[in-house]
């Protein structure tokens, strides 16, 4: 392995811990907030209990003023009855006062409610006053591990950067100035290659790259996502002991579905690419994409019949992929396939092309019938 991808592989660990401690003190304040969340509802729950007491209060006193009202009514009515001449008067007097006892015991009721209710209240109010105060206590201890996590965290960022200032003196200048711009957009700018294909992004590598990967004698940059490549010998044995085991059942396409996704190894001057075809009513639409970027080629090329009548020249010596999306999401891509739609592409095209060397393999090593035995 060169000294510039070893010391790259170490810049790369180093970026990555810069980044974890990063994220992690940028949490603080998010951190924080959500521990004194903690606090809203039981905060909530006393105010609460505090407001129905305030509110009883204030009822009770209201029902005071209206006893005293009523009282005070009764007596001028007593006071006015000793001067009526009529029995008509006399009886509306009485009347009224009879009324005016009625609402005096009714809001004495309500009184003896608003007073039974009263403890409840107040038990509330300590209950709710007694977790509060626990409350804030768990969370100013919460509070304080947090801000010495944080503490700690920024501690380690200064040493891990003291690191890499270190770290990127070893390594070429022009190769650093790589590295960092890929890392930028990406997250990382080193990728091991194993089982013939970056691992950072997946994509399969051609044979002349890969090679040239192995022998480790230059400096090689993955075509699909710009990220230098490096090869490790060990891991390339673990993934060839296991590739047998961990690979999936491949599910096949039907024939007769109305669209169709295939793989070129060579398509005019594009080289590899993803064909998309799409029966409708009458008429086939086709669609390239490059296998890479997922740049669409060309425009999209309508002609009469089904796909299969239409574009057999496309068909013929392509690979059949799974891939169903239908038209209105093919337009809402414009001119470029999102990514999650190219790595589902490669995946079934490492499948197919897995089927198709066991295929072989497995047509190779059939045992030829003897003499003996066709007797």
């Amino acid at each position: 392995m060169l000294p510039d991808i070893e010391n790259l592989l170490k810049l790369q660990g180093a970026d990555k811990e810069i980044r974890r401690l990063q994220d992690e003190i940028a949490e603080f304040p998010r951190r924080v907030a959500a521990i004194e969340q903690k606090l809203a509802g039981t905060k909530a729950q006393l105010e609460k209990a505090q407001a129905s007491i305030k509110a009883d209060e204030a009822a009770r006193r209201k029902h005071e003023t209206t006893i005293t009202d009523f009282r005070g009514k009764i007596s001028k009515y007593r006071d006015q009855s000793l001067d009526v001449k009529t029995n008509d008067q006399y009886k509306a007097l009485l009347h009224e006062i009879q009324f005016a006892e009625k609402e005096i015991a009714a809001t004495e009721d309500k009184i003896l409610e608003i007073m039974v209710n009263a403890d409840a209240r107040d038990k509330e109010v300590k209950a709710a006053q007694a977790e509060l105060k626990a409350e804030t206590t768990e969370i100013e201890k919460e509070k304080e591990q947090a801000r010495q996590r944080t503490a700690e965290d920024e501690k380690l960022l200064a040493e891990w950067r003291a690191k890499r200032d270190q770290m990127r003196a070893g390594v070429n200048e022009d190769l650093l100035r790589h590295y960092e711009r890929v890392s930028k957009f990406r997250g990382t700018g080193i990728s091991e290659v194993r089982d013939h294909k970056c691992m950072a992004c997946q994509v399969m590598l051609r044979p002349q790259t890969y090679n040239e990967v192995r022998t480790g004698q230059q400096t090689v940059v993955c075509d699909s996502c710009q990220r230098i490549l490096y090869f490790n010998p060990a891991n390339e044995m673990v993934a060839l002991e296991k590739s047998d085991v961990k690979r999936p059942r491949r599910h096949h396409p039907k024939i007769d579905a109305p669209q169709a996704w295939y793989f070129r190894e060579s398509y005019a001057d594009a080289g590899e690419v993803y064909l998309c075809l799409t029966n409708s009513p009458g008429q086939a639409s086709r669609r390239v994409y490059e296998i890479h970027t997922g740049r669409m080629i060309g425009d999209v090329l309508i002609r009469e019949g089904d796909y299969r009548h239409a574009f057999p020249e496309d068909i013929t010596g392509a690979i059949r992929l799974n891939g169903d999306w239908s038209e209105e999401e093919l337009d809402t891509w414009g001119t470029e396939a999102p990514m999650v739609v190219l790595d589902a592409l490669l995946a079934d095209l490492e499948l197919a092309r897995y089927e198709m060397s066991a295929r072989t393999t497995a047509k190779h090593e059939a045992p030829v019938p003897t003499e003996q035995a066709a007797s």
